[in-house]
């Protein structure tokens, strides 16, 4: 290959989003004279579905991105991103380092919001980086043995899923979950049901309809007056987005996702591909939220668009639609509800070890994807949501994980 004139295409962020990418990239582009580098600040992957499991004490595979890009011919470049130069098209990181592109994919993800509430980004831990998890689990078995408290703030999956995880793993500790709704509340009413029991037999107390105003070094200001003792407390509500678009001038929404047109390119920089959470996507029934099950899609969909405008081929839209909300409920049960497009709740579900095996096999899939992309395309989505993404219907309530 001439480097001196290959097409630079350079994918921020090395997430479920943006791995998948990146190895499809390097699949439906080895014919073309592309270079393809990818920047993550870190060389490990992390498996954000796993999270709640790393914060009860569990140790994970250890997936080194490099090695699950090994043979593609990516770059991995151990980095994170500060400027983007949107006319000069370079990317300016941390390490001093500039990348050009012909190409962008963005695809930093999300981090939970911990600036909503005071004292919640100097007290409260969150699940978005690992060490800090790992940080969270060690201060458990102690806590447990004095049968202290946790409190999870948060009552969507990722909320459950920890406070599941936690109750599971240390029975002698009170978890608590606040939550300002009802957590499972975009399920139907059977799988509803199923969880409730779940956290019932695990001893999750539910605290519903209340917000956190506070958090202090050991306790939870509640919305109600009351002040909640908390040896430890997990924030896991709210999402923010990196500014870097906003900074680089692109457009963004009032939250920081990219503006993207129905093929996923910027409305203002079409060079410029925003995928995953830090995206704003929208279909016939609504807007994509930010999930691991549209991620490895538009990932999927974004390397499939990419490779075509390469080759001088037309593109399609993107037709997306959710399949299921997976919610492991411990290691040995779990509720699966399977969803209209729209994510709103159908008729099927399942609960209980069949549940369990079904959630493992998500959470597998990623990483597996994109070591396999090498050599096979493995399908990553299992609805296209039919007429729903042809014409409008009711947009679902959205989930934040799964």
């Amino acid at each position: 290959m001439n480097t001196h004139t290959a097409h630079e295409i350079v994918v921020l962020g090395a997430g479920y989003t943006g791995l998948i990418a990146t190895a499809r990239l390097a699949r439906y582009t080895r014919k073309l004279n592309t270079r393809i580098t990818v920047v993550n600040p870190s060389s490990r992957f992390t498996e954000r579905l796993r999270m709640h499991q790393v914060a009860a004490g569990q140790e994970l595979t250890d997936y080194q991105i490099p090695d699950l890009l090994a043979g593609t011919g990516v770059e991995f470049h151990r980095a994170s991103a500060t400027a983007i130069d949107t006319a000069a098209k370079v990317v300016t990181l941390d390490d001093r380092a500039v990348l050009r592109y012909d190409t962008l994919v963005y695809a930093l993800g999300s981090a939970a919001d911990t600036s909503m509430v005071p004292g919640a980004a100097e007290h409260a831990w969150t699940l978005d980086d690992p060490r800090a998890a790992r940080l969270f689990s060690q201060r458990l078995p102690e806590i447990n043995a004095a049968r202290g408290a946790v409190t999870v703030c948060g009552g969507g999956l990722t909320g459950i899923e920890a406070a599941a995880e936690i109750a599971e793993a240390y029975p002698e500790l009170t978890v608590t979950l606040v939550s300002s709704g009802e957590p499972g509340a975009m399920m139907g009413v059977k799988a509803r049901a199923h969880l409730n029991r779940v956290l019932d037999r695990l001893g999750v107390v539910r605290m519903v309809g209340v917000k956190a105003t506070k958090v202090l070094p050991t306790a939870v200001g509640l919305d109600t007056g009351v002040n909640l003792g908390s040896d430890l407390t997990l924030w896991t509500t709210g999402v923010r987005v990196s500014s870097l678009a906003t900074r680089a001038g692109i457009s963004t929404d009032a939250r920081g996702l990219i503006i993207t047109d129905p093929t996923l390119r910027s409305e203002s920089h079409p060079d410029i591909h925003a995928i995953g959470d830090a995206a704003l996507v929208r279909q016939p029934w609504g807007q994509i939220h930010g999930t691991c099950q549209s991620g490895v899609v538009t990932a999927d969909y974004t390397a499939t668009v990419i490779a075509r405008l390469l080759r001088g081929k037309k593109v399609k839209p993107l037709r997306f639609g959710y399949f299921h909300q997976p919610v492991s409920l411990g290691r040995r049960d779990a509720v699966i509800q399977f969803t209209k497009a729209d994510d709103t709740p159908n008729r099927w579900y399942l609960t209980g070890k069949v549940a369990a095996f079904y959630k493992e096999q998500v959470s597998s899939t990623p990483p597996l994807a994109a070591k396999m992309s090498r050599y096979v395309k493995l399908p990553v989505q299992l609805s296209k949501g039919g007429r729903a993404t042809r014409k409008a219907t009711r947009a679902g309530t959205g989930s934040s994980e799964g």
